[in-house]
């Protein structure tokens, strides 16, 4: 009988949470350490709604691939939801252990789960080696070897197992294999989720969802740790790695928002800014005092843009790069800095006090920004 870890390597699967890490490296790691299992349903990333889908249409499977993961003859295994949420009571009622998780952005990043489930704050942890092996948090007390994964990524063990290796690398790329949950909402006709994989258009993507509006002008893909682009990019881009690298960003956590034209897009990308400066671990300096300037930099840009002000939020940008404990800051500075490069002309426009709001059918403004 193949090794779960052997068959994922020949089948090529990556994490489906973002990171796109190799999930064999990582299973062979908790087996090797009698790492418990994390699951992580909690659909962290602003407009996510996958880690839901799953436990709502394929709870069995998960709990499936969850088995395969886990090691010893007593092996430990929680299911991590955002509390009060429809998830978490999905997987109480069907008797699963769950670890519920505060609503705060940084709350189900992986370290933070990790630390609520040994007794600590759902707050990131200074990662100095994988917590795979163990190790201890910052007030010094054990953390005992732990495993998290995304819960496709553990769906997508249970099909492998059942379907095969071949059957997982007949979707994708050979670079980037196997099918993908993506949720396309926003200013869409038809927000909702969608199986597709690597190397296909964004255009097809959108096209799920009742296609690319005629009035939209910009395009998120990825959430608040992603970017934004034009909505001519997104009739051109092809959706993998390469081709999104290009654009400053990575396939991601899968999300892709339709923006608002009714809403001037610097006014959506500084709430967004501001979220993320919000919702900070207030752990280190560059989410304490790095993002809120950021936030705070970006609204004097909107007021008033000039090329000294963008100078200046362009060097608050370059000193957040890997300087927090997780990567939160990372994200959103990832982010800002893809919206200040495709947002250019809406900040000459604002200069000129020539922007405009572009007018939509209230039929298609009734969509939730980030649905």
């Amino acid at each position: 009988m193949t090794d779960i870890a052997e068959l994922l390597e020949t089948a090529g699967l990556t994490g489906r949470g973002g990171a796109a890490f190799s999930t064999a490296i990582k299973i062979k790691a908790a087996k090797e350490n009698g790492a418990e299992l994390i699951v992580n349903a909690c659909d962290g990333e602003i407009g996510a709604a996958k880690d839901a889908w799953i436990v709502e249409h394929h709870l069995h499977e998960l709990i499936e691939g969850a088995a395969l993961v886990a090691s010893g003859k007593r092996p430990r295994i929680s299911y991590a939801a955002h509390r009060g949420s429809r998830t978490a009571e999905l997987i109480a009622r069907a008797g699963l252990p769950l670890l519920e998780v505060p609503h705060r952005y940084v709350s189900s990043e992986e370290t933070s789960l990790i630390s609520l489930a040994h007794g600590g704050l759902a707050k990131p942890m200074t990662k100095r080696a994988p917590f795979v092996f163990g190790g201890r948090d910052s007030q010094g007390r054990r953390v005992s070897p732990t495993v998290v994964l995304n819960a496709e990524t553990v769906w997508r063990i249970s099909q492998i197992n059942r379907l095969g290796a071949e059957w997982f690398r007949s979707f994708g790329t050979t670079a980037e294999p196997g099918p993908r949950l993506v949720w396309v909402g926003g200013h869409v006709a038809r927000p909702g989720m969608c199986e597709a994989a690597a190397g296909v258009s964004l255009s097809d993507l959108l096209d799920f969802a009742g296609g690319l509006p005629a009035d939209a002008r910009h395009v998120g893909v990825g959430g608040l740790g992603g970017v934004v682009i034009t909505a001519a990019d997104a009739r051109t881009t092809i959706w993998d790695t390469p081709s999104m690298k290009q654009l400053g960003g990575a396939l991601g956590p899968g999300i892709v928002t339709v923006w608002n034209p009714a809403e001037c897009p610097v006014e959506t990308a500084a709430r967004l800014i501001s979220y993320g400066a919000g919702e900070s671990a207030g752990q280190c300096g560059p989410c304490m005092f790095g993002l809120p300037a950021l936030a705070a930099d970006w609204a004097d840009l909107a007021r008033n843009p000039t090329s000294k002000g963008r100078q200046h939020l362009k060097l608050r940008l370059s000193q957040l790069e890997r300087r927090g404990a997780c990567a939160h800051p990372d994200g959103v500075a990832r982010f800002a800095q893809s919206a200040l490069r495709t947002l250019a002309p809406e900040f000459a426009a604002h200069a000129n006090h020539s922007c405009q709001k572009v007018r939509t059918p209230k039929a298609r403004t009734a969509h939730a920004q980030f649905a």
